[in-house]
């Protein structure tokens, strides 16, 4: 019998740009799959744009905070 040999995989090595694209895409994929939840729990979800935060060199993000209605509620204008 011969005996198995492995070969450790070369791993990729993301640039840092990469990884916080990488991130930003995971917690995005995270809070869609709460979303859904909360709305089969009977929840309406809307996200709203609190802020944007810049970085000083021509960078910016839109931050966002959720707001949740159970079913039936009113909206707020």
């Amino acid at each position: 019998m011969t005996a198995t040999q492995f070969a450790p995989a070369a791993m990729p090595n993301p640039t840092d740009q990469q990884r916080a694209v990488d991130r930003v895409a995971e917690a995005a994929h995270r809070l869609n799959e709460a979303v859904q939840r909360a709305i089969a729990a009977g929840y309406s979800v809307e996200l709203v744009r609190t802020s944007r935060h810049h970085d000083g060199a021509g960078n910016w993000g839109d931050q966002i905070v959720p707001t949740v209605r159970p079913n039936g509620a009113a909206k707020s204008a």
